[in-house]
C-alpha cells in the first residue's frame, strides 16, 4: 500500500509473444510482448520498436528498503543516489562525462520492495552506453565524496520535511496501519540512521541485493530479440546468482483507528484505509471495478457526485487500490475546509455504507468497465518508458506476458453480484480514519 506517497501528492511497472491492440493510439498501433532469455538464462520481456533510434532499459531487483538494516534506515534510497557518481576506475565526474558523451540517462530508485533501475540511450551509442551502465551495476565505488554530498542532499530534504506537518501525518499513519513492520520505516532514514551508513554499508547492501535470481528485466525499442539476449548478458551476467535476503513478513494494516494531527492549515485532509486484495485474488477485478465505481479517475464515481457536484465540499476525492509485496489496501482522500470536515467525512461514510450494502447499479459496471479497459492502454502504453515500467509491474507480480490482453476478458467477465460481493467484504470493515488540519481530534466527527 503506497500510502505514503499518497499523502504526500495529496497534503501531496524469443518466445510466445501476446499481441495487444490500441485503436486509440495510432503510433503504438500494435505493440508485441516477446519473452527473450539469454545464453546464461536471464529472462526479459522485449518490444521491437524502430520508430525513433531509442532503446529503453528497466529493470528492477528485489528487495528495496525494506532490506535496510535496523538503524541503517535511508541505505537503499542513498545507495540509489551513487551509481553515476563513479564505478570501476571512473570517478564521479569521469563516470559523468563517459555518459554524457554516450548520449544516454541513467535513473536508480528505491521502494519498499525493489532497487530500480534505467537507462534510454541512442541506438547507435548501446554499446558504450550499455558499458557504463554494466559497470555501475558490477563496480559501483562508493566514494567518500559523492556519499558525504548525496547524504547531505537527503538530510536537507528531511529537515525541510520536518517544517511540513504532512511528515507527521505520514509518520503517524505509517505506525497506526504497520506498527513495527519495515513497511512502518522511513525510506529516506532520519538524520540518525543516515550519519552512520558507511561505504562498506552500501558495498554490502549491493552484493547482497543486486544479485541475477531477483532480477526483472524489460527492454523496449530499436534492438532485435537476439541483441538484447545478449545485453541481458553483458549487463547482468557477471552478477551473484542469488541474493542474500532478509525474509519480511506479510502484514494486514491495522484498521478500526482514528487518528489525527492538529495543524493550522487552510484545510482538513482526510484519509480512510480499508482492506485490500491481492492481485491474484479471484475478486481482485471485481474490487478494481468497485474501486472505480467508488472513487476512481473518471468524474462519474459516487464519492465524486456526492461529495464534489452536489455539495461542493472538495475539489477532488479518490479510492485507489495500492498493492505491495507484503500488504494491500484500500485508500480514499480528500481535503475539505476545516469547518465541513466532519461534514464531509458523514457523506463519504454514508456513500462508502451504502454501496457496502447495495452494491453497484448495472449501468455503473458497464461505465466503469469502459472507463477502466480505455484509460488503462492510454497510461501503461503511452510512451517506451511507461512500456517498459508495465512490463516490469506485470513481472513482479508474475501476472504473465499475456496479461494485458486477458485483462480486458477477465474486466468484462465481473458481474454486479460480484461487485456487490466484494463491496461488502472490503468496504463492511472499519477504516482508519486520519485528519489532517485545524483542530483535528480523535473523536471527529
Amino acid at each position: 500500500m503506497f500510502v505514503p506517497s499518497l499523502l504526500r501528492r495529496s497534503l501531496a511497472a524469443l518466445a510466445a509473444p501476446a499481441l495487444v491492440l490500441l485503436s486509440s493510439l495510432p503510433a503504438l498501433a500494435e505493440v508485441e510482448f516477446q519473452q527473450v532469455t539469454s545464453p546464461q538464462g536471464i529472462e526479459a520481456w522485449l518490444v521491437e520498436d524502430y520508430a525513433v533510434p531509442i532503446i529503453t532499459v528497466r529493470f528492477a531487483f528485489e528487495g528495496g528498503s525494506s532490506q535496510d538494516p535496523a538503524g541503517k534506515e535511508g541505505l537503499a534510497n542513498l545507495i540509489t543516489a551513487l551509481f553515476d557518481e563513479g564505478a570501476g576506475d571512473l570517478d564521479s565526474d569521469a563516470f559523468q562525462i563517459a555518459l554524457d558523451a554516450a548520449g544516454a540517462e541513467m535513473n536508480f530508485d528505491a521502494s519498499q520492495d525493489a532497487i530500480y533501475g534505467s537507462m534510454r540511450l541512442l541506438a547507435d551509442q548501446r554499446e558504450e552506453a550499455f558499458g557504463l551502465l554494466k559497470l555501475a551495476l558490477e563496480e559501483p565505488r562508493f566514494d567518500q565524496n559523492p556519499i558525504d554530498r548525496m547524504r547531505a542532499q537527503i538530510l536537507s530534504g528531511i529537515a525541510i520535511d520536518a517544517q511540513d506537518p504532512t511528515t507527521a501525518a505520514q509518520k503517524l499513519w505509517r505506525e497506526t496501519l504497520y506498527g513495527s513492520h519495515p513497511y512502518a520505516r522511513e525510506l529516506e532514514g532520519t538524520p540518525e540512521t543516515l550519519n552512520t551508513i558507511t561505504a562498506d554499508d552500501l558495498h554490502q547492501f549491493h552484493q547482497k541485493q543486486f544479485a541475477r535470481d531477483n532480477l526483472h528485466v524489460a527492454i523496449v525499442g530499436a534492438i532485435d530479440a537476439e541483441t538484447a539476449a545478449e545485453t541481458l548478458d553483458l549487463l547482468f551476467g557477471a552478477l551473484p546468482e542469488a541474493p542474500e535476503l532478509t525474509p519480511v513478513a506479510d502484514i494486514q494494516p491495522t484498521l478500526g483507528k482514528d487518528v489525527a494531527v492538529d495543524y493550522p492549515l487552510p484545510q482538513t485532509s482526510i484519509f480512510m484505509a480499508y482492506p485490500g486484495v491481492e492481485h491474484d485474488a479471484p475478486d481482485y477485478f471485481a474490487a478494481t471495478i468497485m474501486t472505480e465505481i467508488l472513487g476512481g479517475s473518471s468524474d462519474l464515481s459516487r464519492l465524486n457526485d456526492e461529495v464534489r457536484e452536489k455539495r461542493g465540499l472538495t475539489y477532488g476525492v479518490r479510492a485507489s487500490l495500492f498493492n505491495q509485496q507484503h500488504a494491500n489496501g484500500l485508500v480514499l482522500s480528500t481535503s475539505t475546509r476545516a469547518d465541513r470536515a466532519s461534514e464531509t467525512l458523514g457523506v463519504i461514510e454514508d456513500v462508502v455504507a451504502r454501496l457496502a450494502a447495495q452494491g453497484p447499479t448495472e449501468a455503473e459496471l458497464a461505465s466503469a468497465k469502459k472507463y477502466l479497459i480505455g484509460s488503462a492502454t492510454l497510461e501503461e502504453l503511452r510512451s517506451s518508458s511507461a512500456i517498459a515500467g508495465t512490463l516490469i509491474g506485470l513481472q513482479m507480480w508474475d501476472l504473465g506476458i499475456d496479461y494485458l490482453p486477458r485483462r480486458t476478458e477477465l474486466i468484462n467477465a465481473v458481474t454486479v453480484d460480484e461487485v456487490k460481493a466484494v463491496a461488502t467484504k472490503l468496504l463492511g470493515t472499519e477504516p482508519t480514519t486520519l485528519l489532517l488540519g485545524p483542530q483535528a481530534t480523535e473523536e471527529q466527527p
